[in-house]
């Protein structure tokens, strides 16, 4: 069977066209301010298309797998063999250096953003100049007269005013976390699902190339390897 009918190299041909899409992105979200929702969009699109791509590979190399145990039937050899083991190899690693970059540039985006939080705590901390300047003032009376029952209550109104503002600020971080908390869930979960939808819409349109490019030999070949496929998948996955 040629290259232009063989299933592997026709579904090589269209994880290779997947990669130079996904780095025509990468490329674009290299040259963009970072922190900005258009840099956040092309990290989670990026990120989705990695793990997309990465599972494809994974799906060919299970067939070299499955090829290597009986070269001969396939009508291959050995160095059939290590000629796609070498292209799923440099497949998986153009993917992992770019989602590794990726990864790196959205764990730092984070970063930066709970150190900007963290500002923005210690400055809630800070105490208020004006009650210090007054406190001060009182301690630098010397005549008790001034100091009245009223001065008395009214310091122990803003104790508790100020306790009370204490309370409702950490209950609003810890809302506030959480509520991020939440959000990175359903992210992951959408990323997850949407990840699951392209794999779906991969296999779907591999097959339909694959039937199409394949002629009547190609066809049969590729029903028994179909077959061969899920016998082995169903030995792994119920039978161990």
């Amino acid at each position: 069977m040629s290259s232009a009918q063989d299933p592997f190299y026709i579904v090589k041909e269209e994880i290779q066209e997947s990669i130079d899409k996904l780095l025509s992105t990468f490329h674009q979200w290299e040259h963009i301010p970072a922190y900005g929702q258009e840099h956040q969009n092309l990290t989670k699109e990026l990120l989705v298309g990695c793990d997309s791509i990465e599972w494809q590979v994974d799906e060919l190399d299970k067939t070299i797998s499955v090829a290597a145990r009986d070269p001969a039937w396939y009508g291959i050899d050995e160095v059939e063999l290590d000629r796609r083991r070498r292209c799923t190899s440099t497949a998986r690693t153009q993917v992992r250096n770019m989602k590794k970059t990726v990864v790196a540039g959205k764990e730092l985006d984070i970063t930066s953003t709970s150190n900007v939080n963290g500002m923005r705590r210690e400055l809630m901390r800070l105490p208020n100049s004006h009650q210090t300047d007054r406190s001060n003032q009182y301690a630098a009376r010397d005549n008790d007269d001034f100091i009245s029952s009223e001065s008395d209550r009214q310091d122990e109104e803003l104790d508790e005013l100020s306790a009370s503002v204490g309370i409702i600020g950490g209950v609003g971080i810890t809302i506030h976390e959480e509520l991020l908390a939440q959000e990175k869930i359903i992210e992951d979960l959408g990323t997850e699902m949407e990840s699951t939808s392209n794999r779906l819409d991969f296999v779907q349109k591999k097959v339909a190339v694959v039937m199409k490019k394949a002629g009547a030999k190609g066809q049969i070949m590729m029903i028994l390897f179909l077959v061969v496929l899920f016998i082995v998948l169903f030995v792994l996955v119920f039978l161990t």
